[in-house]
């Protein structure tokens, strides 16, 4: 399964016309990905038919949420929902970087059927085996990780242990770092069948469709 990062709508349709499996949509890059914009995500649904993963994160920086920046996530996951979203990518940390049962579960009520990633706040978390077993507890179909490291290559030991002790409970989705030039390496050490790009090569701006042919390619 290759789900590919679009942090804009060129990326987006470049995506939708390609190899991958789904996309995750979301804005501004530089933030590490906060919600996108409504009516460019109408625009994809009604045009392509690969699922559409929306972000929801309402600001860059910590994963740790005012009450008022968490009303507007609960509203975003309504409104995106009404209008289609085939999953959602979220993840609400607590002061000391810890899940927050009680909000998260909030927002997957809200979901409902709709399947919910939690995204690389995981990363944040103290203790990796106690954060997915919160995570699967509370229904959570996938989590979206880098082994707890700056990058999935430097987090393979961990990533594999997740792999190995969790992944017939939870989608453990391979991110950080990963391109066409350490995908087939990270599937072989980890055993993991899924992985998250942006796909965008170091020279590049935008998500390319030779670049995720490779990706899908080496990962299959």
């Amino acid at each position: 399964m290759l789900e590919i990062a679009c942090f804009e709508i060129t990326s987006a349709e470049t995506a939708l016309h390609s190899m991958a499996d789904r996309i995750e949509f979301c804005d501004n890059m530089e933030l590490g990905g906060t919600t996108p914009d409504f009516y460019e995500f109408l625009h994809l649904k009604r045009n392509y038919k690969t699922p559409v993963y929306v972000m929801i994160r309402p600001k860059g920086g910590p994963f740790y949420y005012s009450a008022a920046e968490f009303i507007q996530m609960k509203s975003s996951i309504i409104t995106f929902k009404e209008a289609g979203a085939d999953g959602f990518v979220f993840g609400i940390l607590d002061a000391q970087n810890e899940i927050d049962v009680a909000k998260n579960k909030e927002l997957l009520t809200l979901a409902g059927d709709t399947p919910c990633t939690f995204h690389r706040a995981f990363d944040r978390t103290s203790d990796l085996d106690k954060s997915i077993q919160t995570l699967i507890k509370l229904g959570f179909r996938s989590v979206l990780t880098s082994g707890g490291k700056g990058t999935a290559m430097e987090g393979k030991d961990n990533l594999k242990n997740l792999v190995e002790k969790y992944s017939h409970k939870i989608e453990i989705l391979i991110g950080g770092g990963v391109r066409s030039g350490n995908i087939a390496a990270l599937k072989e050490f980890t055993g993991a069948t899924s992985f998250h790009s942006s796909a965008i090569k170091d020279y590049d701006t935008f998500v390319t469709e030779e670049e995720i042919k490779k990706l899908k390619q080496l990962s299959s």
